[in-house]
């Protein structure tokens, strides 16, 4: 109460009164948000299943279970209530029961495994006791099998020698082949149906069960995504058929109704030359003919499916600072829009047999509500679940708009402005200036995340700033290849320029503006302390500042490599390009009070970034500290260090930019009794 008392007066010196009973939001606000995922249409179209995951203060995580809801939007009922929680649920084709991927108990289960319910609810039955976690599950047509994908088991030389801690390891080289297997529902036996010394990265059964599309790869390490291929073969794992062969990375094989064609998509254009935005290919089934579907579409496709008949392609579309679902005629490649709005287009599930689909949309007051639409008549989305309704009715939301401003170079570049809450036109306010990651993808309309907290930090009276420079994805191959040959072309001008054009508008303060991102958008940050002094501090987060030494420490090289025109290590290799783009080379001339944040198990953007640039940094006397958190990877998952990042930024940007003391937000779990504050503790 005291924490709240004292951000309510904050809010009221900078001129703000909230008004209609709305609040600013708090950081653990903002982190409780839960998430919507996985919706499953019923067979029957009367029934919707999802997952909801909330934060469990007191388990210091998030916890997804899966809930049931009408087709009207009535009935909304809880499930499951595992206390590891559950994911992945999949109707039965006849609808009466549907399985889900849980490791329930402390002690019961050591992997995840498959869990059968009935639709009326009730107790759950465990369908398999496998020796490796199981994930993708898939019902057969008939009912009778459930596909899942699992790595091999280790061999007991192997489990023997770990039990002695004798457990030296090959890097890279200490994983198991995950191939496909499936579960007899009648007697819960288990057959294996891939083998060999290559992995199945992801699979897609066909509408009538007889074939499966699938990614296979030499081993299931990420780094290896542009030597997986798109295969076909029958769902007994015979007739194994090689698709694609090239050196690129593809995703979303699915065999046509009629199990003639295969569609995927891939990061390439249509002689599969890498980088290049996502787009549809259609093969026919044995192999022999692939074609790019769309010559010039100028958006990146994000997932597609078969229409009911196959005469059309749905998919979904990041067209920048939004996401829609389009549809494609296959006949004559007229392409038609099916959604339109200041919104993003996530999770979706499609329905063939009923031309209807479930799918959820974020926009800047909706975290991600559940949408229904039949295909059969005008596509008219009906809202169906309420879970975030809360968010508008409770809280004060900023408002959220697409800005756009010339490149250096005269390019349009657009990106997303959120207004203080206490806006007055004319005003000029602190700037919060956020890169996205990726850097091939794109800041949207949303509700956001608590890791930008763009609803906190308005509430404090900032004006926040997402662009979408050069290098993002939905504006088109010219736009997104900018990056190609140099990193660092025009992606930190444009950005630089948004900043110019909210300054020249009388919108921002120059003497009050501070820079942060994570992944791409640490990256940037560390470019732009090495570009300009201009920002008062900065948070790096996950990072990288040394392109040389970032290639070969992290789990991925692919999309790096055309960045610099080639590898780090081969013959003439081109080490003036990486060390030119690295902003280790110029780190000599930052003077922004920088922080750095970085998940100790970070595969992605390795620890060791973050250490070269905090010691660098603090041997050039420029404020700094690294904060490094403990099990977590590229992505923070525990509660408690969300809320650290968060309170360590705004305390950090506060201090530097503002010159304003910043009162750290404690965990629900952590606040002070009433009679602590009426002693003054």
């Amino acid at each position: 109460m005291k924490i709240f008392k004292k951000y309510i007066i904050s809010i009221i010196i900078m001129g703000f009164v909230p008004a209609q009973n709305k609040v600013p939001m708090s950081i653990v606000d903002l982190i409780n948000v839960p998430s919507i995922g996985s919706p499953q249409l019923s067979p029957d179209g009367n029934f919707i299943l999802y997952t909801l995951s909330e934060a469990n203060w007191d388990e210091n995580k998030r916890v997804s279970h899966i809930w049931r809801i009408n087709k009207d939007g009535k009935n909304k009922f809880q499930m499951t209530q595992g206390e590891n929680g559950e994911n992945s649920p999949r109707w039965s084709p006849n609808g009466k029961y549907f399985a889900f991927i849980s490791k329930r108990g402390k002690l019961e289960d050591e992997k995840n495994q498959i869990y059968l319910i009935s639709n009326v609810g009730g107790e759950a039955s465990k369908l398999t006791n496998h020796h490796t976690s199981v994930s993708n599950i898939q019902w057969s047509p008939d009912g009778e099998n459930i596909y899942f994908l699992a790595s091999d088991p280790e061999l007991e030389e192997e489990k023997k020698k770990n039990e002695l801690n004798d457990d030296v390891y090959a890097f890279d080289e200490n994983y198991k082949q995950r191939h496909l297997w499936k579960v007899i529902i009648k007697d819960k036996n288990i057959v294996k149906i891939t083998d060999g010394n290559f992995s199945i990265i992801n699979y897609t059964l066909s509408r009538d069960g007889k074939k499966v599309a699938l990614h296979r790869g030499p081993n299931p390490l990420y780094g290896y995504a542009n030597m997986q291929e798109v295969w076909g073969m029958n769902a007994d794992g015979t007739g194994m058929v090689q698709i694609t062969e090239n050196n690129v990375p593809e995703s979303g094989a699915k065999f046509s109704p009629d199990n003639s064609k295969i569609l995927f998509t891939s990061f390439s254009n249509e002689n599969f030359d890498f980088y290049y935005n996502d787009n549809l290919f259609i093969s026919s089934s044995d192999g022999v003919s692939t074609k790019l579907l769309l010559k010039e579409m100028p958006h990146a496709v994000s997932s597609a499916i078969w229409s009911k008949n196959g005469k059309s392609i749905i998919f979904r579309a990041n067209t920048g600072v939004r996401t829609e679902i389009f549809q494609v005629n296959l006949s004559n490649q007229k392409l038609k829009q099916l959604t339109k709005g200041d919104h993003s287009i996530g999770s979706w599930n499609y329905e063939s047999r009923l031309n209807q689909m479930v799918f959820k949309i974020t926009s800047p007051t909706n975290s991600g509500d559940l949408y229904l639409a039949n295909l059969n008549n005008k596509f008219l989305p009906k809202k169906v679940t309420d879970h975030f309704d809360y968010l508008n009715e409770k809280y004060l939301i900023p408002k959220q708009e697409v800005i756009s401003w010339s490149g250096k170079d005269g390019i349009k570049v657009e990106g997303l402005l959120y207004y203080p809450l206490n806006y007055n036109n004319g005003e000029k306010y602190p700037l919060v200036v956020q890169t996205h990651g990726g850097p091939a993808s794109s800041d949207k309309f949303s509700f956001g995340s608590w890791s930008r907290y763009v609803q906190v930090l308005t509430a404090r009276g900032w004006m926040v700033l997402k662009p979408n420079y050069r290098g993002s994805t939905g504006y088109g191959d010219e736009f997104l290849r900018d990056m190609v040959g140099s990193y660092f072309n025009q992606s930190h001008l444009d950005v630089m320029t948004g900043v110019d054009y909210l300054i020249n508008r009388g919108m921002v303060d120059e003497n009050r503006m501070v820079k942060m991102g994570w992944s791409a958008g640490g990256h940037m940050t560390n470019k732009i302390i090495t570009f300009t002094d201009r920002f008062k501090a900065a948070s790096s987060g996950a990072g990288a500042v040394n392109w040389i030494s970032m290639y070969a420490q992290s789990d991925v090289r692919i999309y790096r490599t055309p960045w610099f025109g080639g590898t780090p290590w081969e013959k003439n290799a081109p080490i003036d390009s990486y060390w030119n783009n690295s902003p280790l080379k110029d780190i000599y001339k930052v003077k922004t009070p920088t922080i750095i944040l970085v998940g100790k198990n970070d595969p992605r953007v390795p620890m060791p970034q973050s250490v070269e640039l905090y010691r660098a940094l603090k041997s050039n006397n420029v404020p700094t500290h690294l904060y490094v958190a403990p099990r977590e990877p590229h992505g923070w998952r525990e509660l408690k260090h969300e809320l650290f990042k968060v309170n360590i930024e705004l305390d950090w940007f506060e201090k530097h930019a503002l010159n304003r003391e910043y009162k750290w937000e404690l965990a629900p779990n952590n606040k002070v009794t009433k009679n602590e504050e009426k002693d003054g503790n």
